[in-house]
């Protein structure tokens, strides 16, 4: 019998929708939202009633193109949270409500759990190299930055995580105070291509263990622009490249140092990255030539499921499916992780 998973993701500002097949992918659709790029960042009311207008059309186009039978669905899979509240109401609701339709359970998806499941997404047909458990991960997004031990599908452990901000957020947040229009991440990593990584320096946190910082580093740079600014008017758009490969380095420099001690102290060799950020290139370059210098296995997810998608929360689903681990109908979906 197959199992065939409908996932849903609504997080933030992509409607997605993906099918998969016994764990394989069959199709995957992403709406994006335009409407943020004007307001240098995500409007939740704005991207909640994005949600509203594409949720239908794109999971019509996800069933259509994996050539399934909506009765033929084993369950509804949906990002329950975190996220903004709107959007994940949105992808919440059409999931109960096609779930009940159906008379087929629902699987409520941790958002940061998928993420770290995109490593094991392939197609039907493909056979790629996937890691063995326990493994290590490297989660970084927009508001996460976390090293976690992989024990299995459903189970993780945090052994670091950042005492302030995200990376994604320094990213963001350095390329706004720069002027790069939303969102900024990207720019500064197609800037960073070009430009020179040690032209200019910045503060770096000093904390101990396993955790990370990066408010102190966001702050440096703004002083950086500030002072430099004042005696040339013109330095950022005369520096844009370098300040963006400066930048850039110094924050892949952070996330690369901790997770070379957490594999030290774990003793384990088989590393992935997951998350938003890990569709820098530079920092997947970084962790390559890091990985062979260290003997590492390394797991890097497609780049067309690094960034938000629903197959990394159909898979989750999948795995949930098979223990039975169903949701309920009642439980509202949650903005924040609850502890």
């Amino acid at each position: 019998m197959n199992v065939i998973i409908l996932g849903i993701e609504s997080s933030c500002d992509d409607t997605s929708a993906a099918v998969l097949r016994n764990g394989k992918v069959i199709s995957n659709r992403v709406a994006n939202q335009d409407v943020h790029k004007e307001y240098g960042g995500v409007v939740p009311e704005l991207a909640s009633r994005a949600h509203q207008q594409n949720i239908v059309p794109v999971v019509e186009r996800a069933i259509a193109s994996a050539g399934v039978d909506k009765k033929d669905i084993s369950a509804v899979a949906f990002t329950r949270g975190p996220g903004l509240m709107g959007a994940l109401l949105v992808g919440t609701s059409f999931a109960k409500g096609f779930a009940l339709s159906a008379n087929i359970p629902i699987i409520d998806v941790n958002h940061l759990h998928a993420h770290i499941l995109s490593v094991f997404l392939q197609e039907e047909g493909e056979d790629k190299k996937i890691p063995p458990f326990p493994f290590l991960c490297l989660l970084v997004s927009g508001g996460h930055t976390q090293i976690l031990i992989i024990h299995d599908y459903l189970k993780s452990e945090i052994i670091g995580q950042t005492i302030d901000d995200a990376a994604g957020e320094a990213f963001d947040k350095c390329a706004k105070v720069m002027g790069l229009p939303y969102p900024g991440g990207p720019l500064i990593d197609q800037y960073a291509a070009v430009g020179n990584q040690e032209a200019f320096s910045f503060s770096r946190p000093q904390v101990k263990g396993l955790d990370f910082s990066f408010s102190g580093l966001k702050t440096s740079f703004l002083y950086t622009l500030r002072d430099r600014v004042k005696r040339d008017p013109e330095f950022i758009q005369n520096n844009q490249v370098d300040l963006s490969a400066s930048i850039q380095a110094t924050i892949i420099d952070i996330l690369m140092d901790k997770l070379i001690l957490a594999a030290k102290k774990t003793h384990i060799h088989h590393i992935a990255i997951a998350g938003g950020v890990s569709a820098n290139s530079g920092l997947r370059k970084r962790l390559r030539s890091e990985g062979e210098k260290q003997g590492w296995e390394v797991y890097i997810p497609e780049f067309r499921y690094s960034t938000d998608n629903a197959a990394m929360i159909a898979l989750a689903g999948h795995h949930k499916f098979l223990k039975k681990e169903f949701g309920n109908i009642a439980d509202p979906p949650y903005a924040r992780i609850k502890h």
